[in-house]
């Protein structure tokens, strides 16, 4: 069984699977998203990767203030867990502070050497790697 790590946005959603030892993390793909309110369809491909990495849980980054406090972005997420749980009923959905990952992500790709537009292209999917890895370290301690 692997775990699913989710970076959550208005309009896309990046993906990343563990291993199946739940070591490490790998980018997916990018969920795109034709509105903020749209759901059905992000649910759907979410179900679909469910089914072909046999994911028994789901963390999700939790964009808090860097003092701590509840953004108003971690609300959204709130609700977006809430359709998670709904939908996927039996898989436990875990909230991850993900303060500064879509900045590691950003400095790591600008490192590698991608220019705006390549960043912008996988940006979401490495943020969720960053998310799944910092949840794996956590629970090998």
């Amino acid at each position: 069984m692997r775990i699913l790590g989710l970076d959550y946005g208005d309009k896309t959603v990046g993906v990343a699977v563990s291993d199946p030892f739940g070591w490490t993390a790998q980018g997916v793909e990018i969920i795109k998203r034709n509105s903020e309110n749209e759901y059905k369809q992000s649910l759907g491909r979410l179900e679909e990767l469910i089914k072909e990495y046999e994911v028994d849980t789901i963390v999700l980054g939790y964009p808090l203030n860097l003092n701590g406090s509840v953004s108003e972005r971690c609300k959204k997420t709130e609700a977006y867990k809430e359709r998670i749980e709904r939908r996927f009923t039996k898989i436990p959905v875990i909230l991850w502070d993900e303060r500064l990952s879509t900045v590691a992500a950003a400095n790591f790709l600008m490192e590698a050497g991608l220019n705006n537009g390549q960043r912008k292209g996988v940006i979401d999917k490495m943020a969720a790697v960053y998310i799944l890895q910092g949840y794996l370290n956590s629970i090998k301690q």
